[in-house]
């Protein structure tokens, strides 16, 4: 299996509804590292996983849309709490949609999974990984 991982970062705003959640229920900014890894049992005819210009690419336009901005008030997360494991499943959705409409070159269209892994901090992260639906 091939790899091929980009990495960016973003910083927003949220709050988490639930006791569990203690301080973190009042809102509160966090810094991600987001990486995108993703994966292919070939290459393409160029010998590419995928275009890595046109994943980085990608990967800062769906960042972009989260960038400095209060999660609680996207319409996209109403009702739902933004916590790192949530926000890498929604990242996964939009990288498998751009692999599928070739937005990263023709090797996109063969990447089988990806993992988008987001780091909180040097002691905590969070991942999700799956097949690209």
């Amino acid at each position: 299996m091939f790899s091929l991982t980009v990495v960016d970062h973003i910083m927003v705003a949220h709050s988490f509804r639930g006791a569990e959640f203690g301080p973190a229920q009042r809102l509160h900014g966090a810094t991600f590292v987001v990486e995108a890894e993703f994966r292919a049992p070939r290459l393409d005819h160029a010998n590419l996983l995928v275009d890595i210009g046109l994943a980085k690419d990608e990967l800062r336009k769906i960042l972009a849309a989260l960038d400095y901005r209060n999660l609680d008030e996207e319409p996209a997360f109403a009702g739902q709490n933004t916590t790192t494991e949530h926000l890498a499943f929604h990242i996964h959705g939009l990288l498998s949609a751009a692999c599928r409409d070739g937005r990263l070159g023709a090797g996109g269209t063969g990447v089988t999974a990806i993992k988008v892994l987001l780091r909180e901090s040097h002691v905590a992260w969070a991942a999700y990984e799956a097949a690209v639906a």
